[in-house]
């Protein structure tokens, strides 16, 4: 028997019609004849399914954007008494929160960038990644980096952000005024309002309110107070203003508030008295 292969030798929809005639004329079927459906058609068909397809997707995720689902965030903030904060990044990285500081990052973070918005202080361990970089938002500032350990503060009083470079090179950048620093390591980075510089640190204990350490060669009362507020929250008032000009040579490494201050005493001669969270030291 001969092999029939093409539409020459047998037309389907001719055939088809033929039948659906007889059926329809014993009333076995009801209703329009039905042709079978040309390459055009079937074209058209798919190209209007992956239209309606697009538009499900967009309106899916219009929805879920409306809902905050895509731009949902993570926060993570200390107190007045909170420091040292750990925050472990889901590339490995590890950020240091300092008191009063406010980290945000998106829920997807990584997999469209690395990016986080800080407010405060905190410091930065960043995984190296050359193909995508790390970005801090610190307000009018963009800091970007590929690996490194470096220091950012956004609340200093005039307004003005410093970065401090531990290893590695950081990137500063302000949004306003378009201009940048590069800051290898040691350097410290400040951008204000009114001017942009970078300087080498000369602060033994910059780094103090993360490490607990504080160092001093005969720095006066003045500069050991105010440390002593940056990294331990302890509010000392010389009530005698002589008090002051005393030099302090001796370490001060993660000691007890009662313990720092009745050493101070001890070495000065002096008493206090404490008001509320605030140490008074006069003159015996």
């Amino acid at each position: 028997m001969r092999e029939m292969t093409n539409d020459k030798e047998i037309d389907v929809d001719k055939a088809w019609n033929k039948l659906y005639s007889r059926l329809n004329e014993n009333g076995l079927i009801t209703g329009a004849p039905v042709v079978r459906t040309s390459f055009v058609r079937t074209a058209y068909f798919r190209i209007a399914a992956m239209v309606l397809l697009l538009l499900g997707i967009g309106s899916v995720l219009l929805y879920m954007d409306h809902k905050g689902v895509l731009n949902r965030k993570t926060t993570v903030a200390t107190t007045d008494n909170q420091k040292n904060l750990q925050v472990t990044l889901p590339d490995g990285s590890n950020i240091f929160l300092n008191r009063n500081t406010r980290l945000t990052y998106r829920a997807n973070f990584g997999r469209y960038g690395r990016n986080v918005a800080l407010s405060g202080e905190a410091y930065f361990e960043i995984a190296r990644d050359e193909s995508n970089p790390f970005t801090v938002d610190a307000g009018k500032v963009r800091v970007k980096v590929l690996g490194t350990s470096f220091n950012v503060i956004t609340s200093n009083s005039d307004s003005a952000v410093e970065v401090f470079v531990k290893t590695g090179q950081v990137e500063v950048s302000d949004y306003e005024d378009g201009s940048n620093l590069i800051l290898d390591p040691g350097y410290v980075g400040t951008i204000s309002p009114e001017h942009s510089e970078k300087s080498v640190n000369t602060d033994p204990n910059y780094m103090s309110w993360k490490t607990g350490l504080l160092l001093y060669n005969g720095h006066t009362h003045d500069v050991v107070f105010r440390d002593l507020k940056t990294v331990y929250n302890m509010d000392i008032v010389a009530d005698d203003t002589e008090i002051l000009d005393n030099t302090w040579t001796s370490p001060i490494d993660n000691q007890p508030e009662e313990t720092i201050i009745r050493l101070i005493c001890v070495s000065f001669n002096l008493s206090y008295t404490k008001d509320g969270k605030v140490y008074h030291l006069a003159e015996k």
